[in-house]
């Protein structure tokens, strides 16, 4: 009951002790705060990208498709999506088969043809000015918004447009539907199991990201020590003990935890409502769906008062307050090194023994990955103010401000460290994770293949008939802003008119076309060339003279025509293949237009390769809209060199959003922390100013004040992350390599968050150093 009453009575201290007592305890609660609100927002992340995840699921198509003719539930579904300047625009047209076909989520009724129900992102982008080569492309009346639950996302850029000229047809160039016929909206697919490596990717995000919110806590409760402990000593001579001195420090500091939870709430509260306007690596949720787990955030609202006071009474152990004044004035002991190590050792421990693992022998230990990774940042922590002390023990002489700073440095080394521990961990965690997520990037961001360098654009021109793909050829020509155009046309070939048995791909095109799947050594209008070194050996072998029919009715053109007699002509020649800007390799015959039979009307799969002038950001944009009018289903494209997992793509977007979040909690908790250490100093500086120190003087010795602990911090952060960063590299099988750029870009980052701080403090710095800070009541 002693222990409760002294509690309380420190409790009370810190809200009823007067403007002294609440400015501390409203600077704990905002540090505090800024730190519970993060954490609350991370026990909503997995949730709100779940919820994310879920509605997408709901409106998938794939797979959904249903065999047998046209019911009174089916719907028809064509796929149109398209990219505007770099962003997805989900496009669906639908044509309902019956009066009870199925309606996607989000919409309450089915548009009629030539009219769409947008997203609301789409909408807003459509009236702008910047969506008016969109408005090209999209020529349907908006009469209705897609709700909430039918998007992924409130910038999500989609719609559904009514048509009704649709018919279930199959993409030949990706071997998928392009318009499918469903009852229902479903995913039948199963998940798919994450990988090992990726998972442990993202038990260190996690930990990464808040390892240094919880040391801003931990530094935010033990705001205004100095003047506690001096109210203490007050309380020594009116007969209190050491024993209920800590336990009504500690009570002090749980007060001012508790109300940093109800204040973190608040700004979690106030901050969910503005989180649909920020986009993050593409990646933005509804306010809705940052919802914390309520078990999770219980566990939050407990954990933080809790460790409130065992932090302050682990503090406590350091410091005798006796009725004369507070013994940590004095010189200090000078701390210990040996029991410093023991964290960072036990924590490589419990990692060496998973080193080797790689991604084929299981899931790694979460439990043990945690801990080991846990004690190797907190050895930051240990370390950091033992080496402050050990260097500013050794520094002195120099200019009046670098005195200064170094002296202040000596007295109170613990808590220039304290304010640079969470940036060192950050930067620590943030050195290792670079490492591992350079080193098994190249398992899930892999080359393409596509070679943007000779093409920018793909536009395939389906099976429409010869003289319409030469006009749509001619069309693109004409764009503005294309620098050259190559279509590939594709057709087979068999060996009877019917029913063959073996095929031979048959590539068409001018000589300068052909010339990109193959190195023809010499060409001119009507030869025809075999192609060869390439991975895949033809099915039916056509040496000169031999006879074909092209185009078989069982052929793989996708539309049927009668088979055309073709003789091989004599004089038919090798030519090495080359990857086509797509960068597939078409085995077969190489065919110019001259050596086709004449007068033969072949339905050939015509694929366009558009290349645009460097620097022309609309180019792109109108070989689209030109592609989308002659098909609105189009599966035209830009290339890109490389292919990135969902997955990953997914995991990495959640870095790039803790990373903002753990950034900007950095920089405010290190303001608060700065404002906090002047607002002690109040009374010092204006006795400096008030004996004639220079203010500049006063702002150089601040400035090196923080600019000593964040080199040492940054230097022990970028050893200690080198270190994690090693053992996680070993734990997945690779070798030990560090992109130093990265890395140093890491503590550069660090640096630069810190010097902004410093910078922000200099006005509320100025306006202390002033002699009327010297009066008192």
């Amino acid at each position: 009951m002693s222990l409760l009453r002294d509690l309380a009575l420190g409790a009370r201290f810190a809200l009823a002790g007067g403007r002294e007592g609440w400015t501390r305890t409203l600077l704990t609660a905002v540090g505090v705060g800024l730190g519970v609100a993060l954490l609350l927002g991370t026990t909503a992340l997995p949730g709100a990208l779940n919820a994310r995840n879920a509605r997408d699921n709901a409106r998938n198509d794939y797979g959904a498709s249903v065999d047998g003719g046209p019911a009174v539930d089916t719907l028809l579904i064509g796929r149109a999506d398209t990219q505007f300047q770099g962003s997805d625009v989900r496009g669906r047209l639908l044509q309902p088969e019956g009066a009870k076909a199925p309606l996607p989520p989000g919409v309450s009724a089915l548009p009629a043809p030539g009219t769409m129900v947008a997203s609301p992102a789409l909408r807003d982008l459509l009236a702008s000015p910047e969506g008016k080569l969109l408005r090209d492309r999209l020529p349907y009346r908006i009469t209705s918004t897609i709700a909430d639950r039918g998007l992924m996302g409130p910038h999500e850029l989609a719609y559904y447009a009514g048509s009704d000229a649709l018919k279930q047809r199959k993409d030949v160039t990706n071997d998928r539907a392009e318009v499918l016929r469903v009852n229902k909206f479903v995913n039948p697919s199963p998940g798919e199991k994450i990988d090992p490596v990726l998972a442990l990717l993202i038990v260190i995000i996690f930990v990464v990201l808040l390892m240094p919110v919880g040391v801003f806590i931990a530094a935010a409760v033990r705001f205004g020590g100095d003047r506690r402990d001096r109210r203490l000593a007050a309380l020594r001579l009116a007969g209190a003990d050491r024993r209920m001195t800590r336990w009504m420090a500690a009570g002090e500091a749980l007060a001012g935890a508790v109300v940093g939870v109800v204040v973190g709430a608040l700004f979690f509260v106030i901050g969910r409502q503005y989180v649909g306007d920020i986009t993050i690596a593409g990646l933005n949720v509804f306010p809705a769906d940052l919802d914390p787990n309520p078990l999770l955030a219980v566990g939050v609202a407990l954990a933080v008062p809790a460790s409130a006071v065992a932090v302050t009474l682990f503090a406590m152990r350091s410091v005798v307050v006796e009725p004369l004044g507070v013994v940590r004035t004095s010189v200090p002991r000078r701390r210990r090194m040996w029991w410093r190590v023991l964290p960072p050792l036990a924590g490589l421990g419990l990692l060496v023994p998973l080193m080797g693992r790689g991604r084929d022998r299981g899931t790694f230990n979460q439990v043990q990955v945690i801990g080991g990774t846990v004690l190797l940042l907190i050895g930051v922590t240990a370390l950091l103010p033992w080496l402050v002390e050990a260097v500013v023990r050794r520094l002195g002489g120099g200019p009046v401000g670098w005195q200064l700073a170094v002296r202040r440095l000596q007295l109170t080394s613990g808590s220039a460290a304290r304010m640079v521990n969470g940036i060192a961990v950050a930067v620590a965690g943030a050195i290792a994770l670079q490492m591992l997520f350079g080193a098994v990037e190249g398992d899930y961001v892999k080359s393409s293949g596509e070679d943007t360098s000779r093409a920018q654009l793909m536009v395939p021109l389906g099976d429409s008939s010869p003289d319409r793909q030469a006009q749509e050829i001619s069309a693109l020509k004409d764009v503005a802003g294309v620098t050259s155009v190559a279509a590939l046309g594709s057709l087979d070939a068999g060996e009877k008119a019917k029913e063959p048995q073996h095929y031979l791909p048959v590539t068409v095109g001018t000589c300068a076309d052909l010339g990109e799947a193959a190195t023809l050594p010499s060409c001119k209008d009507g030869d025809v060339f075999i192609a060869t070194g390439g991975a895949w050996s033809p099915e039916l072998a056509t040496p000169p003279g031999s006879t074909v029919y092209l185009d078989p009715v069982n052929g793989g053109s996708a539309t049927q025509g009668a088979a055309v007699r073709w003789t091989v002509p004599a004089s038919t020649r090798e030519a090495a293949s080359r990857p086509d800007p797509t960068g597939q390799r078409r085995p077969g015959l190489m065919v110019t237009p001259g050596a086709l039979p004449r007068g033969a009307k072949l339905p050939i799969h015509s694929t366009v390769f558009v290349s645009t002038a460097p620097g022309d950001t609309t180019a792109k944009e109108r070989v689209l809209n030109l592609a989308a009018r002659a098909d609105p289903l189009t599966s035209a494209r830009s290339l890109n060199d490389v292919q990135t997992s969902n997955r990953f793509a997914g995991v990495r977007k959640g870095l790039y959003i803790g990373a903002a979040a753990v950034l900007m909690l950095i920089g405010a908790s290190l303001l608060v922390s700065m404002l906090e250490q002047l607002r002690e100093r109040k009374k010092l500086l204006s006795a400096l100013v008030a004996f004639g120190t220079r203010r500049t003087t006063l702002s150089w010795s601040v400035l090196c004040q923080t600019a000593v602990p964040v080199a040492l911090g940054l230097a022990l952060a970028s050893l200690v992350g080198l270190g994690l960063g090693s053992v996680l590299l070993r734990m997945v099988g690779r070798p030990v390599t560090v992109d130093w750029v990265p890395a140093v870009s890491m503590v550069g980052i660090g640096a630069g968050v810190v010097l902004l701080v410093t910078a922000l403090s200099l006005p509320p710095l100025w306006r202390l150093m002033r002699p009327e800070g010297l009066r008192t009541e």
